[in-house]
């Protein structure tokens, strides 16, 4: 490989060259060109527009360049889809897009269609003799929401001034080759309320920022509607950050494993894009089949946690609260929840009817049914633990101590975290106090074992959540960072923070990333995303049957049945069954 440095525009661009030796025939011969990526006698040609300069904000400093393809049938009177291809006019060229897409078009076997073919970006050097800086690799090797921000904040709406795009996820096609290509997948995956039909080519997923993950993140992720189809070669790059050729069809594995919609196309050919040029007008028609249909998620992968129910997802129950928190069900099944800023408890009845049910709570953050069925708080703004009757009437339990969440077993001991000065606290049932724990970062929020003989904790600055056992003391032992979790792009810390159980060992963390669901082994299994982009803060097993979440995120309530039921520790203890290893 070497780099070729090319100007357009005024802005310099880095484009990578395959140096190694080919065989005695050329590519071109192995791959031949199909009559779809020839000129076609009688076939409208579209225009390609461009370059556009840009200068974003979102990547700032940089400079780039981007095209726009218009096929001769856009006229405006309907919102056309598009293709976004990463790497500019230059990797639409070498695909000959426009040829391409003048041809099924023309055909009907995609819809009509405007490509924006965007370059990478650049910050310009400061003074002559100075190096630019090179954004490429961040921008496309890089996980996380970023560049799919910076299309949907910045390019999309910059397009939309002139042509009329349309917003449905299903009519974007995302696209790229090597770096572009795990561009184009990562933006359809941190987004696919946004984008749903991806194209990738000797695409780089390996550990060049943490791209190796992704075939993890596929097995274990809910499965998202996502329609992607792969192509590499057996000669691609093996290099220090891992074998394309390998991490290509580890992606095929992971996808189809997971039951996503997809297609692959594999060959002999190194790291270029010989072949991809040859099976373009198939793998457009593929990814395009049965448009205007919408692109949908998997259902049938088995797994070992296999919670998930067809066709359900998380539903909106409550609405318009500044932070949400603390949820806790009581002996109906009913949800009550905390909004910490207003100093109020609601609850949602069977109806799902939401009430006011105390008001200057002090900040109640998080609550817990104890047996006789009052409701305990950690109200932190009073420095208290406190416990409302059914007639909303409250009574001070301890005083002059700093609490976040709690859990209360069926004889009423009371174990509660104390974030601000890393402590774990109990409150016996002759109500004395002890500190048990000290020193986790940031304890948060807390659950205990279906048998009730473990104490789980976990660590919001941290990646786990911790292990202790309850000794007949009620003291805790054998403190271990237990349950290891996945830490969102970008993060140094899991963000964990509320936490319940079912009846099968199994505990559900709500972190950055999503509801993780671990076993009784420590191991992450199942990650259910955020139903919107804000702090997913607690869950808890409520309704009749305790087979149905209630998650608090951000400013709302959320709620999905489940095939698992959840256990209550103020009710009997119950056993799990032997975890298989």
């Amino acid at each position: 490989m070497k780099s070729l440095l090319f100007k357009l525009s005024g802005i310099w661009f880095v484009s990578l060259a395959f140096t190694g030796a080919f065989p005695a025939f050329s590519a071109e011969e192995k791959y031949p060109l199909t009559a779809d990526s020839q000129r076609q006698e009688g076939v409208p040609e579209g225009k390609v527009h461009g370059p556009f300069a840009w200068q974003s904000t979102i990547f700032p400093g940089t400079e780039r360049n981007y095209w726009l393809y218009v096929p001769a049938q856009y006229d405006g009177t309907k919102p056309a889809c598009q293709m976004i291809v990463q790497d500019g006019l230059n990797r639409a060229s070498q695909w000959r897009l426009p040829i391409v897409l003048d041809n099924l078009i023309h055909q009907g076997a995609v819809p009509v269609t405007i490509g924006i073919f965007i370059d990478p970006g650049v910050v310009p050097a400061e003074r002559e003799g100075a190096e630019a800086r090179y954004n490429r690799s961040y921008e496309y090797d890089g996980l996380g929401d970023r560049y799919a921000r910076f299309l949907l904040e910045e390019i999309l709406p910059e397009v939309g001034k002139t042509y009329r795009l349309s917003e449905d996820p299903n009519d974007r096609l995302i696209a790229g080759a090597s770096s572009g290509a795990i561009c184009a997948f990562n933006a359809a995956w941190e987004r696919p309320d946004t984008f749903r039909r991806v194209l990738s080519t000797i695409g780089t997923y390996v550990g060049l920022r943490g791209g190796n993950a992704f075939p993890v993140l596929v097995r274990k992720t809910e499965p998202k509607p996502l329609r992607v189809f792969l192509q590499d070669g057996s000669a691609d790059l093996d290099i220090y950050g891992g074998s394309w050729w390998a991490a290509n069809q580890d992606m095929l594995a992971a996808l189809q494993w997971a039951d996503y919609e997809v297609k692959h196309v594999w060959g002999d050919g190194g790291h270029d894009h010989y072949q991809a040029t040859s099976i373009m007008p198939d793998a457009l028609r593929w990814l395009w089949k049965d448009y205007p249909q919408p692109v949908k998620a998997g259902v049938t992968a088995q797994r070992r946690t296999n919670i998930l129910i067809p066709g359900e997802d998380w539903e909106m129950v409550a609405e318009g609260y500044r932070f949400t928190e603390g949820p806790a069900v009581n002996p109906y099944g009913e949800i009550f929840f905390t909004d910490i800023p207003n100093n109020r408890i609601y609850k949602i009845d069977a109806e799902g009817t939401v009430s006011l049910f105390a008001e200057e709570t002090g900040g109640a953050n998080g609550l817990m049914f104890g047996p006789g069925g009052k409701l305990y708080a950690c109200a932190n703004r009073h420095r208290a633990i406190v416990a409302y009757r059914a007639d909303g009437s409250v009574k001070k339990i301890l005083a002059g101590v700093e609490s976040n969440d709690l859990v209360i077993d069926r004889a009423g001991r009371i174990y509660f975290t104390d974030p601000g000065n890393q402590k774990v606290h109990l409150i016996d049932v002759q109500g004395n106090h002890h500190v048990v724990d000290e020193g986790i970062e940031r304890p948060n929020g807390i659950a205990m074992s279906p048998d009730q003989t473990m104490l789980y904790v976990a660590d919001t600055r941290g990646q786990f959540v911790y292990s202790f056992q309850i000794q007949s003391d009620d003291s805790l032992a054998y403190k271990e960072p237990f349950f290891h979790l996945h830490l969102a792009p970008g993060a140094t810390d899991s963000g964990a923070d509320g936490m319940a159980m079912d009846t099968q060992g199994r505990l559900y963390v709500t972190t950055r990333s999503g509801l993780q669901v671990c076993d009784q082994l420590g191991r992450v299994h199942l990650i259910l995303p955020r139903p919107q982009n804000a702090w997913l803060s607690n869950v808890v097993f409520a309704g009749p049957n305790l087979d149905t979440l209630y998650i608090t995120c951000g400013d709302k309530v959320y709620r999905r049945r489940v095939n698992a039921t959840g256990v209550v520790p103020t009710r009997e203890p119950v056993q799990p069954p032997k975890p298989r290893l």
